[in-house]
């Protein structure tokens, strides 16, 4: 039988080389439909189901209408998509496809773009990475990932006035969720998952023409409701506050159920971590490592997920940059020093007094990182060397935007995981047509 390889944008798909055995996708399709004179042999359901869970998220989307009706119910139940991400997760992450997605801060585009992770660190320099544009019905922008899920944030117009919404979409299935009146505007948000309750939540501070402001999470369901809890001890903005938060989103760690903001004081060298655990919805401090007494906040730290952890990258005597890791998340005894990253000049040209901002990093020590000079990079941490990967952004629809491979900036960056978890399986009502493949005018 013949097997042609699957249609993709971007040869995700593990290939096999000579000498080595590797988990190939290539030619799924074709072989779970395939038809011979003799009758199939007929296998148990639980090894059909093991089989499946072996197949990548945007293999078994592509296939599920192609195969028959059980097949079909089971890759879309919910525990399905749950034991898909487990696996995925903890045993062959390779399966999950991490890709990063993007809208831009400068122009109100209705626009999100998506590229290959693994692309940019596998193409070689005349192979660009292909971005491709996904369109919604007006201004977008991401308030946070988690288990494929992307939480979205739009403004309709009502009465006159702009009324935000919150809305969850997966990229890889193309489903979204029914947008969620947030009853008034919001700078602090994050979103995550809550694993002790299965609840995904929506966490914000919104605030109010009089000048109040309330803090609340919202829990994704059948029946969902708003919830205000305990005050965010910190603001964005706050001259008679010594501390600050540098960043507004939290950021979710897989596993523990906490979104985490980094907490900085431009008066004294204090910098911490501030997590809200959405199981028990409320908050705690966690260290981070310490620095030198002479090293000053002249660049502000970055805090990161690498490798499922906290990651935070301090500059370090004006000559490089140390990468730490909290290896046991919620201890402080855990951070690891990950890296130190020296001032290359390609690194900082323009100069800027910008943080180096960890993206994404391979078992193999290479790491993405956004320089401050507003460029992904990819640095090599065993050898030093760096390299400038060729993205092709022609795709997204935000024109007024320096191409990818000029430049980063205007633009805010989250990396999803491909998964089949779907805003259906915990009750709430989805479409596909509220963000579609978007088509640049010729």
């Amino acid at each position: 039988m013949k097997r042609g390889p699957i249609p993709d944008d971007d040869d995700d798909d593990t290939v096999a080389r000579k000498g080595k055995v590797v988990t190939t996708t290539e030619g799924w399709p074709e072989l779970l439909r395939c038809t011979t004179t003799k009758p199939p042999p007929i296998l148990l359901d639980e090894l059909i189901a093991e089989i499946l869970l072996r197949i990548p998220a945007r293999s078994l989307v592509r296939l599920r209408n192609s195969v028959c009706s059980s097949w079909r119910t089971l890759i879309s139940s919910s525990q399905f998509a749950k034991d898909h991400l487990r696996r995925s997760m903890a045993m062959d992450p390779a399966l999950t496809h991490p890709r990063i997605a993007y809208n831009s801060t400068w122009h109100s585009y209705p626009t999100i773009g998506v590229f290959s992770v693994r692309s940019v660190f596998e193409n070689r320099p005349h192979e660009p990475t292909k971005v491709v544009g996904y369109e919604g019905r007006r201004y977008l922008r991401m308030i946070g990932t988690c288990n494929g899920l992307l939480c979205l944030h739009d403004k309709q117009r009502e009465d006159g006035l702009l009324s935000p919404r919150a809305m969850l979409w997966n990229p890889c299935t193309g489903f979204t969720s029914q947008p969620l009146e947030i009853g008034g505007i919001f700078s602090v948000c994050g979103f995550g998952y809550d694993h002790v309750n299965d609840k995904y939540k929506l966490f914000v501070i919104v605030e109010k023409k009089s000048g109040e402001s309330f803090t609340r999470i919202f829990t994704f369901g059948p029946k969902s409701t708003w919830r205000t809890i305990q005050d965010f001890p910190y603001r964005l903005h706050d001259p008679n506050n010594k501390t600050i938060l540098l960043a507004p989103v939290g950021l979710f760690v897989s596993g523990t159920g906490t979104l985490n903001w980094l907490l900085c004081s431009s008066r004294t060298s204090f910098v911490a971590v501030l997590s809200l655990d959405l199981v028990k919805e409320t908050y705690s401090q966690i260290s981070l490592p310490s620095r030198d007494s002479d090293d000053a906040l002249r660049v502000f730290p970055h805090l990161s997920i690498l490798r499922g952890c906290l990651a935070v990258c301090y500059e370090t005597k004006k000559t490089h940059w140390t990468l730490w890791m909290m290896k046991e998340y919620g201890v402080p005894q855990s951070w690891t020093k990950l890296a130190i990253i020296p001032h290359h000049p390609l690194l900082l040209d323009p100069p800027r007094n910008f943080s180096l901002v960890p993206v994404y990093m391979l078992k193999n020590d290479v790491l993405l990182v956004i320089s401050p000079s507003c460029k992904f990079v990819l640095c090599n941490l065993n050898d030093g060397s760096i390299d400038f990967p060729n993205i092709d952004s022609s795709g997204d629809g935000m024109t007024q935007l320096r191409p990818l491979s000029r430049g980063v900036g205007g633009r805010t960056y989250h990396i999803y995981y491909e998964s089949l978890v779907s805003p259906s399986h915990f009750g709430l009502p989805t479409c596909s047509s509220e963000m579609r493949l978007f088509k640049p005018s010729l």
